[in-house]
């Protein structure tokens, strides 16, 4: 298994002072401040792994991030009774501006920001950075600041929008339109393409690469129904020549495969085996240590989510008229019957706690596999992970391509991209057309995309984009989720301290149905 990480350097700031009054009133010259701190290649690789490290945090990929993005996708189903409050509110649509869940991705997105953007306006008048570093380190940050603002704008619409780091709450902003923030989304990746290297070292595994700044521009192009421009990005990865699917699906969702051909961008965890941080605010020694996602999904863990009904009848079997079962459902869920733990243990209903689903009209327990440590271990009663959180991979480049193509008439183009992925060693699917997916015309194509990426990338965060991409775009042909409001559920709410705490939005910011 290859695994690398950066270290964290945490800046303290504060003295010790006399219980003497007079000492209250004087400054300690030799205090770290920022404007003495951020001067060199060491400080300012400190503050950009600084920036990783809140990327890593509770509030953001080590746990509630995915959950958020899960949730609102229609993916999901409730495990048991064990399933929190704020995120069974998130899952039946009876949330508003104080879930936990929104209040905490919000954060943990602007904690990020913050942190961005600090290294962008301390590099520019560092006095002792040379120009190499100097260039990697902004290009990471902007990298890392258009992420989290393509979650927010893309989830909140439009939001405030910060380019310089802000020092008191006078700084405060107010929401900007949803076209400011995506346009500076656009000039932060094209910027970062520019300043990124392809590929790093071993010891550097993780960071952003000019790849992934390509392959998240075409996501915010595609969000935003330029299909034009999106396909000039995804065009740049491909003809990289760096990515190529992996044989074996299952490797995009393990340790040992962590950072394989196909992986784009991946956030780092350590090994399974230390404690999980639970601090959201990604501060100390711990920060970004493990995720929580095998005990939270796992069958013998928590179980608090469960792939819906729905999700499992969207694959391919010979049940439904299709020539075969499709590999990637059991390379995606545990059913009862399947052996874990490196093949020493099988799966129970007993050992799976909480609800049933229905799988070909018959009742059975099914769970999530992806980013389980159970194919190599019997979780027990907790079991935090090391698993890497892969966020963009290969296999996502080529069926958004044959998305460009589709939505620009060149549908042959788009049928040959979607049976690469299908072509898989491990899946090998009949290339398309099928008996229930012919692929004549646009909309026949759409529905192939459409069942395509939900069933390659179920439980990966992406379809809660692709809903909100189709959905604005007018494609959907129903709409999935049962509790959905038009001019309401589209979005989620303002974050309620948000309001309390931002003068400059306030209830008069608020989103529409909150």
């Amino acid at each position: 298994m290859k695994k690398s990480y950066f270290l964290v350097s945490v800046l303290l700031l504060g003295a010790t002072v006399s219980c003497k009054e007079d000492a209250l009133n004087q400054l300690n010259p030799n205090a770290v401040t920022t404007d003495s701190y951020f001067q060199n290649d060491v400080q300012i690789r400190s503050a950009i792994n600084g920036a990783y490290a809140a990327l890593q945090s509770t509030n953001l990929v080590a746990r509630e991030w995915w959950f958020t993005h899960d949730l609102r996708s229609d993916d999901m189903a409730p495990g048991g009774a064990g399933l929190e409050v704020p995120r069974a509110q998130l899952l039946l649509g009876t949330y508003d501006a104080s879930n936990a869940l929104v209040g905490s991705v919000w954060t943990g997105d602007y904690r990020l920001i913050h942190r961005a953007n600090v290294v962008i306006d301390k590099a520019a008048t560092a006095t002792a950075l040379t120009a190499a570093v100097s260039t990697q380190a902004v290009g990471e940050a902007k990298f890392l600041r258009a992420w989290a603002y393509f979650d927010l704008v893309s989830m909140w619409g439009g939001v405030p929008l910060y380019k310089s780091y802000v020092t008191s709450l006078a700084g405060a902003a107010a929401r900007a339109p949803e076209a400011d923030v995506y346009a500076f989304v656009v000039a932060d990746l094209k910027a970062a393409q520019d300043a990124l290297p392809a590929t790093y070292d071993a010891s550097n595994q993780g960071r952003a690469t000019k790849g992934a700044a390509q392959m998240l521009l075409a996501r915010v192009y595609m969000q935003q129904g330029d299909y034009t421009n999106a396909k000039v990005e995804l065009q740049k990865v491909i003809s990289s020549g760096l990515y190529q699917l992996a044989s074996e699906f299952s490797d995009n969702f393990t340790e040992e495969g962590e950072f394989n051909k196909e992986s784009i961008w991946e956030v780092n965890f350590l090994p399974s085996g230390g404690s999980f941080n639970w601090n959201g605010d990604a501060d100390g020694a711990a920060a970004g240590e493990e995720t929580v996602r095998t005990q939270e999904y796992s069958a013998v863990g928590w179980r608090n989510l469960i792939p819906s009904n729905s999700l499992l009848a969207e694959f391919e079997r010979p049940t439904k008229g299709d020539a075969k079962i499709d590999p990637r459902y059991a390379k995606s869920f545990y059913t009862t019957g399947d052996t874990f733990n490196s093949g020493k243990t099988v799966l129970t209903d007993a050992a799976q706690a909480g609800n049933t689903s229905v799988v070909d009209g018959k009742e059975q327990k099914v769970s999530w596999r992806k980013y389980s440590l159970m194919y190599k271990v019997d979780p027990g009663g907790f079991l935090t992970g090391g698993i890497n959180q892969r966020i963009m991979r290969y296999a996502e480049t080529l069926l958004a391509m044959a998305e460009c193509e589709n939505e620009l008439g060149n549908v042959a183009s788009a049928v040959t991209y979607l049976n690469q992925v299908r072509a898989r060693a491990s899946v090998a699917m009949p290339a398309y057309p099928t008996a229930n997916y012919p692929v004549s015309t646009k909309d026949q194509v759409f529905a192939a995309i459409v069942h395509e990426r939900r069933v390659e990338f179920s439980g990966e965060e992406i379809r809660n984009h692709d809903l909100l991409r189709w959905r604005k775009q007018g494609k959907l042909k129903s709409e999935p989720l049962p509790y959905f409001v038009k001019g309401k559920s589209e979005l989620l709410p303002i974050p309620q301290q948000e309001i309390d705490n931002n003068t400059n939005v306030g209830i008069k910011g608020q989103n529409p149905g909150y």
